[in-house]
């Protein structure tokens, strides 16, 4: 066991008690670098194990006990880690991204009363996730799971004096927790199918056929429901555009280091159990790119500038899910390790922009913002070519690699997350140009405020980072390009967790090439698009359809059926239930009780008389009985 490796989620947790119990007393920007420099040092510790795993040979597996949590029975949990190179892989970027996120929010929330409680929080979450995706057994990875729940529920709502904000983070919760009952079932049957939620006791089981076709179908959906919160795939997307409301870096970290990876990660995780039934991945592979095309639709006529974010995330969760439905595992981890770095970009950099705007948010009302703001609208342009998949840029290659996978699965599954492909390229042209470019209509929107300073660039603690991932976003494609076996290079890395699980392509090298031609077309059709649609206007409503502003009208259904029902529900309730049943019980039984009483009282009249004539009459019937059982 190597101490090291619990001192990747350790370090956050001691910084999430530092400022706790002492955070009061110390300078405020203190607490800041404090939470920044332990999750930094969870990144150097990250490398050093990623180097001492690369060092081993295959499978490059670690695991090990820190001690037992608890045992019940024949059921033993312990607090422990599993790291392989898909862990590494995870707390790498985890780490790494969260790091600069945490600098980046010591100039952002600068102003902000509750700065230390901010970076508490903060803390917590990247300990909850690092927990989640160290842990050796389904059990703790579900106190990670529900840990990030809770963390995002604070942050989501932590400007609670907002009632959206409030309202927003127990959306949160509450849709999640809807997803964590699919978790818990699917532990259950887990456990009694394999008798142990460890992860090497299930691989095992599942390698050695002890896990049948039927039972790993079940088991695998039952996850899925969990994946499908956590990730917000449909129908339980609706929660993450909500959460716009909590604070920008807490956006970034949501969207692209944490918590909405999570369910893709355990869908990697359990690929040994899930190559044991095509239907569960024919499934998860069409809610995917459902998702995908069905939130990059909705991106295309959304104003606030956090939102077209938030639905962009979702559909590229929709790409991830997507990839391993299609058994292509690595291009969905590769395209989680790409998206966090433009997706972190792309937040940090409308935080930029909302803090240079003094909070506003409606791309409408911004313009010409990149002569004002050039690294920031700079680094932005970075991360849209990134996402839109366009050569040399790293999405081109991580949502090729997927796509390619769909195609081998099916040539219907290629086809609709090639159009999403269009649009993603669309949408975020889109707000490239409605914020960056065209004409100036900050100045009126500024004027309508309290507020009067022109936008203005960023400072240096917001700017760096935003440098850092933009360099990232252009570069992280090396780490698969795919051109020989010798350049797979993260493919080779994960080939140990995966190994017959990856699907193999079904198709030649012409083909390839084809699809891979088509994928930057799709990149430089939507960004025309968006030039010709954009460039020189800020209104265009036939482009804009209610019905994709309302975001197909999902929330608002889900919110009809389900909060309208339980309403309507529990009104019934109320009235038929509690009113007439139960308070009907109560009040008849005191009203029975009363009736009696009053009856039995008569019996009690105070003359003597009476008394003495019924004990008369009552010897007469005793001694009648006595008499009469005797003579038989």
């Amino acid at each position: 066991m190597r101490g090291l490796v619990f001192l990747i989620p350790g370090l956050p947790l001691l910084g999430f008690a530092i400022n706790l119990l002492f955070g009061r007393y110390l300078p405020k920007r203190l607490v800041g670098w404090l939470a920044t420099a332990v999750v930094g040092g969870a990144f150097v510790i990250a490398i050093v194990e990623y180097l001492h795993l690369l060092s081993m040979g295959v499978p490059r597996l670690e695991t090990g006990n820190l001690f037992t949590w608890f045992q019940v029975g024949g059921l033993k949990i312990a607090w422990g880690f599993y790291l392989d190179p898909l862990s590494a892989a995870m707390i790498l970027f985890v780490t790494g991204v969260a790091a600069l996120i945490h600098a980046y929010s010591i100039g952002y929330m600068d102003h902000d009363p509750r700065f230390r409680t901010f970076f508490v929080y903060l803390n917590l979450f990247v300990f909850s996730m690092l927990t989640l995706v160290l842990a050796n057994n389904f059990v703790l990875t579900f106190l990670g799971w529900e840990g990030v729940g809770a963390c995002s529920y604070w942050l989501i709502s932590f400007w609670f004096h907002r009632n959206t904000a409030a309202a927003a983070g127990k959306k949160a919760f509450i849709v999640n927790r809807i997803g964590d009952f699919g978790y818990m079932v699917g532990m259950f049957l887990l456990f009694k199918v394999t008798g142990t939620l460890n992860y090497t006791g299930a691989f095992h089981a599942a390698h050695h056929g002890v896990i049948s076709s039927t039972d790993a179908t079940a088991i695998a959906l039952l996850f899925f429901v969990g994946a499908a919160g956590k990730s917000a795939q449909i129908p339980l997307f609706v929660w993450l555009v909500d959460a716009m409301e909590g604070p920008t870096p807490v956006s970034a970290l949501i969207h692209a280091a944490t918590m909405v990876t999570a369910g893709v990660y355990l869908m990697a995780r359990i690929s040994p159990i899930l190559h044991l039934s095509a239907s569960a991945g024919t499934v998860i592979a069409i809610v995917g790119v459902v998702t995908a095309f069905v939130a990059a639709a909705a991106a295309t006529s959304q104003n606030d500038i956090k939102k077209v974010l938030a639905y962009s995330t979702v559909s590229q969760l929709g790409y991830m899910f997507l990839g391993i439905g299609s058994g292509a595992y690595v291009a969905a981890i590769f395209l989680m390790i790409t998206h966090a770095f433009y997706k972190g970009l792309l937040f940090l950099g409308a935080g930029s922009v909302i803090h240079s705007m003094h909070d506003e948010q409606d791309i409408k009302k911004m313009g010409a913002l990149y002569k004002l703001m050039p690294i920031t609208g700079f680094t932005f342009i970075i991360a849209w070519l990134s996402i839109a998949g366009l050569p040399p840029f790293s999405g081109f290659f991580s949502k090729g690699d997927v796509l390619l996978g769909a195609y081998s699965k099916s040539p219907w599954l290629w086809a609709l997350g090639a159009l999403t492909a269009v649009l993603t390229a669309y949408y975020m042209g889109r707000e490239v140009y409605l914020v960056f470019f065209g004409d100036a209509r900050y100045a009126k929107a500024l004027a309508g405020s309290d507020h009067h300073a022109e936008p203005h660039e960023s400072p240096a603690i917001m700017t760096v980072p935003l440098v850092v991932l933009a360099v990232a976003s252009v570069v992280a494609g090396v780490l698969n390009l795919g051109f020989t076996s010798s350049t797979d290079f993260l493919a080779n890395w994960l080939s140990p967790v995966f190994g017959s699980a990856e699907a193999a392509l079904g198709f030649g090298t012409g083909t390839r090439a084809i699809l891979e031609s088509g994928d930057a077309v799709f990149a430089i059709i939507g960004i025309v698009l968006a030039w010709r649609a954009w460039a020189s206007r800020s209104e265009n409503a036939t482009l804009e359809p209610r019905f994709l502003v309302k975001a197909w009208g999902i929330d608002l259904f889900l919110d009809k059926v389900f909060s309208g029902g339980s309403q309507v529900l529990a009104r019934s309730m109320n009235s038929v239930v509690d009113n007439a049943l139960i308070d009907g019980a109560v009040k008849g039984t005191g009203t029975l009780v009363a009736g009696t009483a009053g009856q039995v009282r008569k019996l009690q009249s105070g003359y003597v008389r009476s008394y003495a004539l019924v004990i008369s009459f009552g010897v007469v019937l005793i001694l009648g009985f006595v008499l009469t059982r005797a003579s038989f």
